[in-house]
């Protein structure tokens, strides 16, 4: 009769959790790698039937502010609402971009932390420092990920590469029923750790606008009904109305020029 070492035992628990843990965590990446999909869909669906007329709808807003504050040079109040509606204006023309490249060109300034972190995990993952290809390669691709979250300022992914290099299987050597042990544990808090990133994603994509317009949407569609023409309609009425409050105002406007012109030979344009 064979009787296993109470460490041999542990092991193969381990094990076992560990294979069910992996199985549970392809099947929650394919279905965050989806829901991902879906919400990028359906964004660019409503930015292109509705974000881009909610844009040109603040721009009208914002034109007609401004032709109010040329009504009413001396109001404050009016020209403070003008400032918003044009920031406003502006805020929904960036966000109906499809390419919004301001991330991209503003310059990080990497704090103490950071650099610490930069610094001393690349000391410990040199590629330099393997002692064969195998290792070498993966040192390679983690530097590359490193250097990346380093140059586009991320912070939290700063800190979870060297969490993760810390606590990486990799680092433990050996052949021996306790080293192996201790690699399985590793690899078993490793995917415990993801999988909890996964529900902490999903759970934020689930409380945001998006997805609960998302959801919205796909509730009227099983009524028979399309939500995002309906906004998309109900918006281009809103920009008639204001197309045509913004056309008197600067009629007004006009009148009041060349009423001023006529009487006292003033351009009031040159005033404003």
């Amino acid at each position: 009769m064979n009787i296993s070492a109470p460490e041999e035992l542990e092991l193969e628990k381990k094990r076992k959790m560990l294979r069910r843990l992996k199985n549970r965590l392809v099947i929650r990446e394919e279905e965050m790698t989806e829901l991902r999909a879906e919400l990028e869909q359906f964004e660019a669906q409503y930015k292109m039937e509705v974000g881009r007329l909610y844009a040109d709808l603040d721009d009208i807003e914002a034109q007609i502010a401004e032709e109010e504050v040329k009504l009413n040079p001396d109001d404050e109040e009016i020209k403070k609402r003008a400032e918003e509606a044009r920031l406003r204006a502006e805020e929904s023309a960036e966000d109906a971009d499809e390419e919004n490249w301001q991330a991209c060109t503003q310059k990080w300034n990497p704090n103490a932390e950071a650099k610490k972190a930069y610094h001393n995990l690349a000391k410990m993952i040199h590629p330099d420092l393997a002692i064969d290809d195998e290792e070498r390669n993966k040192r390679h691709e983690l530097m590359s990920e490193l250097n990346d979250a380093y140059k586009d300022g991320d912070q939290k992914q700063l800190n979870k590469l060297v969490e993760e290099y810390r606590d990486s299987p990799d680092l433990v050597k050996g052949d021996s029923i306790g080293d192996e042990l201790v690699r399985v544990i590793r690899q078993i808090s490793q995917v415990t750790s993801r999988l909890k990133e996964i529900n902490a994603e999903q759970l934020e994509h689930e409380l945001s606008e998006l997805y609960i317009l998302k959801e919205k949407v796909r509730a009227e569609q099983l009524e028979g009904r399309n939500l995002l023409s309906q906004m998309a309609e109900r918006t281009k009425t809103h920009i008639r109305k204001s197309t045509r409050r913004l056309k008197n105002i600067q009629q007004v406007i006009e009148a009041d020029d060349i009423d001023m012109r006529e009487r006292y030979g003033l351009n009031v344009e040159a005033f404003r």
